[in-house]
């Protein structure tokens, strides 16, 4: 039976990064179906979606093989690249150094840019705009199962990971089949913050694991590490924030 203590964590990480990444390729697909109609956005979201389903059922077995130490300590390394990245960022943009992330801006961009491809190849237009809805799905889709697979391997946490996931995609498409707009309003930055938070947390903690260290109150330990990530990551951001300059009359 699954503890809360353990599986909390790893879905509310896996959910929130899902979210992130969903929200990014819903936009393009969003930009695909609002210039060539939705038939080109399916096309190419179902294709991505299929690889992405081979992808999970070919790395599924992989990991059973894999000695749970080894993987703990190349998923905690890995992990935490990956967290202090993200983290890195959000303290940059909350900060100033940096434009926030506006998806408006990124339709704005994506339509732009599909549009001049379209023109620029008269023929196969419909391809075109799928091969985009395929690419955007394809490569977002990648990191959610690097995230399931990292926040959710080291402890046989896999299916609360991609519970976690599976929630914000269908919460994703929920909302924006019904607003049929860019995803503007979810705070996307501040999500940013806290999965950065959140990975930098797990990655410490499966690299502690694979390595053998005992944490101290075992599971209850991410709690400590995601508060003192939480710390950094919000001493930083005030510390690079860009002071704002006064006008002279």
């Amino acid at each position: 039976m699954l503890e809360w203590s353990s599986a909390g964590p790893a879905v509310g990480a896996a959910f929130l990064a899902s979210i992130v990444e969903v929200v990014e390729a819903f936009t393009i697909v969003l930009v695909v179906a609002t210039l060539r109609g939705w038939k080109p956005a399916v096309l190419g979201t179902g294709a991505a979606l299929f690889v992405l389903a081979a992808i999970v059922v070919v790395l599924g077995p992989l990991l059973d093989q894999v000695p749970l130490h080894l993987l703990q300590l190349v998923i905690g390394v890995l992990l935490l690249l990956f967290g202090v990245g993200w983290l890195r960022k959000a303290a940059l943009r909350a900060g100033g150094v940096i434009p926030l992330h506006d998806e408006d801006a990124i339709f704005a961009e994506e339509t732009a840019g599909l549009t001049a491809e379209v023109e620029r190849r008269q023929a196969s237009q419909d391809w075109i705009a799928g091969i985009a809805a395929f690419k955007a799905v394809l490569l977002e889709g990648l990191e959610v199962i690097f995230i399931v697979i990292a926040v959710g391997a080291g402890r046989g946490m896999l299916w609360p990971a991609s519970l976690g996931a599976l929630a914000a995609c269908a919460l994703v498409l929920v909302v924006g089949v019904i607003a049929h707009r860019p995803l503007a309003r979810v705070p996307e930055n501040t999500l940013k913050f806290g999965v950065g938070v959140m990975l930098s947390a797990f990655g410490v903690f499966w690299t502690g694991e694979g390595l053998g260290v005992d944490w101290p109150g075992h599971d209850l330990a991410l709690f400590v590490f995601a508060a003192l990530f939480l710390v950094a990551g919000i001493m930083a951001a005030r510390m690079v924030r860009q002071p704002i300059r006064e006008v002279t009359p």
